[in-house]
């Protein structure tokens, strides 16, 4: 008895070690292919945005009417492996579901206009506290935001600049004494914002390499009523629905209509445009109860597509 307990214990063993061994396999294979996949989905969108730009060449603008801006919606991956409809039966091709989206960057207001000279540029700083106040944020969070900003990055002493002009380089060396330098709107939990105020901002805010005009061809009501003063909500609106039926043109002069009279010059070519080049792509691939998403910052250097950050998030979804 002793001898078949001992066999049959090591033959237990044998039999885990070689499950577990294809366990990994196969979760090695998948993690593999997905990611071959979502590399497949990233040259895609790349070449949308560079067909893009090849049709802008003679007038730059980007608008949510353009090819680029409809998202993919969820898609069997055999449909796009098929070569006819007759080759794409249920019983074919692999049980993995592709979906994504291209998002203008531009589209939101970017925090490096905060960094700007040695001092905060008071027209910027009331942009960011009127977004603040719009989404219910904790008083002072604009304080927080432009504060840690500012110890992150720190304006070089030996080139002064007045309020208002370019803000810091990307290549801008990290602060000693200061909080790590935020790579994106997630990363300014290291500020001292919490989750849930993060997730508030996150719709409308951005931190991109270098300062960038917003789009307001793209961008949404609640940044393009906190981007100027005296402008309120239903203006915005006006303008939203406006370029819904012919995109701004002019940024400088089309919007002059929708500012209030007498208003100081705000839209300038440095603080508004109507073309990007900074987009977010989004790619998600459904396989079985996993989910894997991968978000990448590109940016658009005339004809030349440019991945500036990649993240990958991978999911467990709920049956």
């Amino acid at each position: 008895m002793i001898i078949v307990t001992l066999i049959a214990s090591l033959a237990a063993g044998m039999v885990w070690q070689q499950y577990r061994a294809v366990q990994i396999e196969a979760a090695d294979r998948a993690r593999a292919q997905s990611a071959w996949i979502l590399q497949g989905a990233l040259d895609w969108t790349r070449l949308i945005l560079k067909t893009d730009a090849q049709g802008n060449q003679q007038k730059k603008i980007d608008h949510l009417g353009e090819p680029w801006a409809v998202p993919l919606a969820e898609a069997r991956l055999s449909t796009f492996l098929a070569a006819d409809k007759s080759a794409a039966s249920d019983d074919e091709g692999p049980e993995a579901f592709l979906s994504g989206s291209i998002e203008d960057a531009q589209s939101h207001y970017n925090l490096r206009a905060l960094l700007g000279g040695a001092t905060v540029d008071p027209l910027e700083q009331r942009v960011l506290e009127r977004l603040c106040s719009q989404v219910n944020a904790p008083p002072g969070t604009a304080a927080v935001i432009i504060a840690g900003l500012r110890d992150a990055f720190p304006a070089p002493a030996s080139t002064p600049s007045a309020p208002g002009t370019a803000g810091p380089p990307a290549s801008q060396p990290q602060s000693q004494n200061g909080p790590l330098q935020p790579a994106g709107v997630d990363q300014l939990a290291w500020l001292g914002l919490d989750a849930d105020t993060i997730k508030r901002l996150q719709p409308y805010v951005t931190l991109l390499p270098k300062p960038t005009p917003v789009n307001v061809n793209t961008a949404p009501r609640e940044v393009i009523a906190a981007l100027f003063d005296g402008m309120n909500l239903a203006s915005a609106e006006r303008l939203v629905q406006t370029r819904k039926v012919k995109p701004l043109q002019d940024p400088v002069n089309d919007i002059q209509p929708y500012l209030p009279a007498n208003s100081q010059p705000q839209a300038t070519p440095t603080r508004v445009s109507v073309d990007s080049s900074f987009f977010i792509v989004t790619g998600r691939l459904r396989l079985d109860e996993r989910q894997l998403e991968q978000r990448s910052l590109i940016e658009r250097q005339g004809l030349n597509m440019i991945v500036l950050a990649r993240e990958r998030i991978n999911q467990l979804l709920d049956r």
